[in-house]
């Protein structure tokens, strides 16, 4: 098995790649790492060597987070990010990842890559944390700001089998994005892909709010990019408050010091639980190829976790399950 790291893509590009793909190729010594980018400054970065089972995929040019997407992927042919793209397009790598311009990331699987025949739209599905530690499949994301009912459908078909067969679920509980719980609610599209849902084989639980995200209330949340991008960036910024108050608030006095103390290891815990570098990266699922985008302040540690999230989608088949199951009728 071959995955392709985009080595230059990310703000602590390319050391944390670097190292994160070390530790990666040392952890899974069946998996060849290709790191894609400037062969100076990733060797760099492994002043000890790289293992036997890591080799450069020496690339010129670097697609910065400023760059217009598509202008970049046409005209960067030898960018780390492209040419990572078309290693998985020629298959002579079974997945890449990429810390980097996630605009860029979709418009290389879609234009380097290629979709998946009967794939309308590919969606970018992260799996958002939630309090029990398991997490819940969230797409699309932000690959697509509108979709149409038949493609929210698609996307909760991927997800299903996302869930299946990378993590072992039996029978995915669907979820429909929405401002209410009750069937009728929603804009037209809202109506029109809950009653698709409703009469589909998965295994559909009807709408859900995202005030109830953290909870889990189901393992696949189907939502449009547009809708999908601003509950996320609000939890993060929820997020983000919360723990900057709760600092702020244990530094008050002498007392406060001291229950902060006591509930270290638990506000650990709990950050922990939400740490999105836990999660590993965010699939571009409906692109004929396995392609991975983790986050932008992706650590070592999230790309140690996206190497293992890629060979787990790898061997269980996910690209082939959704083409076949896209393309049964």
């Amino acid at each position: 098995m071959r995955i392709a790291i985009d080595a230059m893509g990310g703000d602590y590009a390319p050391e944390q790649i670097v190292v994160g793909a070390i530790a990666a190729a040392k952890e899974y010594s069946d998996v060849e790492i290709l790191l894609v980018g400037d062969e100076a400054q990733i060797k760099a970065h492994a002043p000890e060597g790289l293992p036997s089972n890591i080799t450069i995929v020496h690339a010129t040019e670097v697609i910065e987070s400023e760059d217009e997407p598509v202008r970049a992927v046409r005209r960067k042919k030898d960018s780390s990010m492209v040419v990572a793209g078309r290693l998985v397009k020629d298959k002579q790598a079974d997945a890449m990842l990429s810390a980097g311009n996630t605009g860029a990331l979709m418009a290389t699987g879609l234009l380097v890559v290629g979709r998946i025949n009967g794939i309308e739209r590919p969606a970018l599905a992260p799996l958002l944390p939630s309090l029990d530690g398991v997490g819940m499949l969230a797409l699309d994301l932000g690959a697509n700001m509108d979709a149409s009912a038949e493609q929210l459908q698609q996307y909760a078909l991927m997800g299903s089998i996302y869930r299946q067969r990378v993590q072992g679920m039996k029978s995915p509980k669907v979820g429909l994005l929405n401002v209410g719980t009750e069937d009728m609610k929603g804009n037209e599209v809202s109506k029109a892909a809950h009653e698709l849902l409703k009469n589909s084989n998965l295994n559909f639980i009807g709408n859900v709010e995202s005030k109830h995200m953290l909870e889990r209330p189901c393992d696949v949340l189907v939502c449009d990019g547009f809708s999908g991008n601003i509950m996320l960036k609000s939890y993060e910024g929820a997020a983000s408050v919360i723990f900057n108050e709760l600092k702020k608030a244990f530094k008050l006095n002498w007392l406060t010091k001291l229950a902060a103390a006591i509930m270290l290891p638990k506000l650990k815990g709990l950050k922990k639980t939400l740490d999105p570098n836990e999660f590993g990266g965010a699939p571009l699922l409906g692109i004929n190829g396995l392609v991975l985008k983790i986050h932008g302040s992706s650590d070592a540690r999230a790309v140690q976790a996206a190497v293992k999230q890629a060979k787990t989608a790898v061997e269980g088949k996910l690209v082939e399950s959704i083409t076949t199951e896209i393309n049964k009728e």
